[in-house]
């Protein structure tokens, strides 16, 4: 006896191709110069605002409490 085993391969390829979740992730650079412009503005004002705070303090603040 002389018995064949015989596998059909044509259609087990396209199976696994279906069977796969493919996650595609896409990357953005962001180069909005206009918003690192903006932050580094407001920042600047933030520790303008602090040394202007501290000025005060020393020059008018301090001197009357001797």
């Amino acid at each position: 006896m002389n018995d064949t085993i015989c596998f059909d391969f044509r259609n087990q390829g396209k199976d696994m191709q279906e069977n796969k979740d493919v996650e595609r992730r896409e990357v953005e650079e962001k180069r909005n110069s206009s918003r690192v412009q903006a932050t580094f503005i407001k920042y600047f004002a933030y520790i303008l605002i602090f040394f202007g705070f501290l000025y005060f303090l020393v020059r008018y603040v301090f001197p009357m409490l001797r």
